[in-house]
Formats: C-alpha cells, structure tokens, sequence
C-alpha cells in the first residue's frame, strides 16, 4: 500500500495527488492518513471525559472532508482508498501506520513552521526514523509542478557503489520500471581538481554500452567509479532487463548534482544511513540530509535495512 499523510494544506494536496499516481502505478492501495491537531486531540478527549448523549458520537473532520472531496474531482484513484484518523505525535503516528507499507508519502513542510522552512520538522523527523521508505515532496517555493512531474521525467538514484544496500536499488529499479522510464545512477569519486576542470560544467552521462572502451579523457579514478557502477548494477539490470540505466561519475559530493539533477526528475532516490551506523539510529547521512533539505522535486530516502517493509509483490 501507498499511504499519504495529509494535513489539509497545500503541500499536503501535492504529496497526496503524488501518493495517488504511485499507488495507481503500483496497483496497490493507497491510505490517506490525516493526524489530528493537538486542539483537537484534546478537544476529543475532553468529550470523550464529559460525554454527553445529546452530542453526536463522532464530530465531522474538516481535513478529511476537504481530502474526499480533493479526491473525487481528481484524476483515477486507486482500487482501494481508506482513510485513517490517527492521534498522538505525527511522526509517531506516521512511523506506526508506515509499517510494512511500499512507501509513505508527505509534503516538505505542513501546515505549521515558518514560510521560509525548507523542509519541516515532522517530515524530517518521519523520514529519519520510519521503518518504510518515505517520499518527500518539495513545495512550491522549492520545487517544480508535480502534477506534470509526476509522470514525466526519469528517475535519478544517488549509489555509492561499495555501500549502498541492495534494497535502496531495488526501490529505484522498480520504481523507474512503474514508470517506463530511465534510471540514471549518480556517483561520486575524489580527486584533487585539474587546472582545466570546470566544476560547473554539466556532468558526463555514459551508457554501460560505452565503458568497454577506454575514455582517454576520463581520469583514473572516473573510470574506476564507472566500472565500479556496472559491476554493482548489473544484477539488477538482469532481473529487470526493460529499464534504460544511464551512469554518471562525478567528482566530489554527490549531493550538489543529485539536487541539480532533481528540477527535471521524476525521483531521486537516496539511502537513509551509512551501513555501517545502527540501523535504528537517527542519525541521516550526509547527501541523503542535503538532497532532502535542496532538492526541487520528490525525494525517496529509502531505510538502508537489510529487507525493506513494501517491496514484495503482495503489496
């Protein structure tokens, strides 16, 4: 299932009307879940204590009736569409109804926070923790129009080729699959930078096709990245064989070009942790914390567990 978190603001719309293609794409449920204002939380139990029979059993929710509606004039929906109202914390009501699911999508910033926030403290706080991958979808002031996003575009995944688990693969392969489109495979190596290098000039997109001859111009350490990319790569290109992979080397950090890469991607996909660190911990990698806070379109920062809640195929 697909599960988009909603507060009844603008961004939210955004996220949700991503969440609704994806779940469309993946022919897989999608559960609009809306957590309650801590008034009304409040509100609720304050009722709950004074109950009175007079009072109706459940009070309307006008995020929820404002969502409904969203979705009806909307585009096609999904086989199944639940709603949910979920109390307590939002990342920690998100983080519960988040497991096991494909994936959760939410907006950069709610309803709350400052207008100059690039991303907000529950989605970052969700996409830290959640035990599913989380897509994050940038708001107007950051990003592009998602509508038109949404289905064009190809998918971009950061890859370091020694350490990114297989599972952050898997979601980027299946969801370029979803898509019909092209994944292209970001990496980074460092070295110090030539006189002639042009630290701005756009970066070299090389076909696996193209690696078994020598570049004479790529250095060293270019080449060896490339290699390392289509050895890492190449199981996953054989199990889905249909999906066009370009590669990309790059010098220095990632994160800048992942970010460039973002204003005409459908995707960028990240992983969460170093492997190395705990995988509870709270801590997010560096190009995962830059690419989440810059990026102007949708970023998947997918949990760098050994198997992923949401990918198997009675999702």
């Amino acid at each position: 299932m697909v599960i988009a978190a909603v507060d009844g603001s603008e961004h939210s719309l955004k996220a949700l009307e991503w969440a609704r293609a994806a779940a469309v794409r993946h022919g897989t449920g999608l559960v609009v879940a809306h957590v309650l204002s801590d008034s009304a939380q409040l509100y609720a139990a304050r009722r709950s204590s004074l109950y009175d029979r007079t009072e109706p059993e459940e009070t309307e929710d006008p995020v929820s009736t404002r969502i409904r509606a969203h979705l009806a004039a909307g585009g096609p929906l999904p086989s199944e569409v639940r709603y949910e109202t979920l109390e307590g914390s939002v990342p920690e009501a998100l983080r519960d109804i988040g497991e096991g699911a494909r994936m959760l999508v939410m907006g950069s910033r709610g309803r709350g926070g400052f207008a100059a926030l690039l991303l907000g403290s529950n989605s970052r706080a969700v996409s830290t923790s959640a035990a599913c991958p989380v897509v994050v979808v940038a708001h107007a002031a950051r990003g592009v129009d998602v509508a038109s996003q949404a289905s064009a575009g190809r998918v971009v995944l950061g890859l370091h080729a020694a350490e990114t688990p297989d599972n952050v693969l898997d979601f980027a392969f299946t969801e370029a699959a979803a898509r019909g489109t092209t994944l292209q495979v970001v990496s980074a190596y460092s070295i110090p930078p030539s006189p002639t290098m042009v630290i701005d000039s756009p970066f070299a997109v090389i076909p696996p096709e193209a690696l078994a001859g020598e570049d004479e111009d790529a250095v060293p350490a270019e080449r060896e990245m490339l290699r390392s990319q289509t050895e890492r790569l190449a199981p996953f290109r054989a199990k889905y064989p249909a999906v066009p992979v370009e590669q990309a080397a790059v010098p220095g950090d990632a994160a800048g070009r992942l970010v460039a890469t973002s204003n005409s991607a459908a995707l960028v996909v990240v992983g969460r942790h170093h492997p190395r660190r705990h995988i509870r911990s709270l801590m997010m990698g560096s190009v995962a914390n830059a690419v989440l806070q810059h990026a102007h379109g949708p970023v998947a920062i997918v949990p760098t567990l050994t198997e992923t809640p949401g990918l198997s195929e009675s999702d």
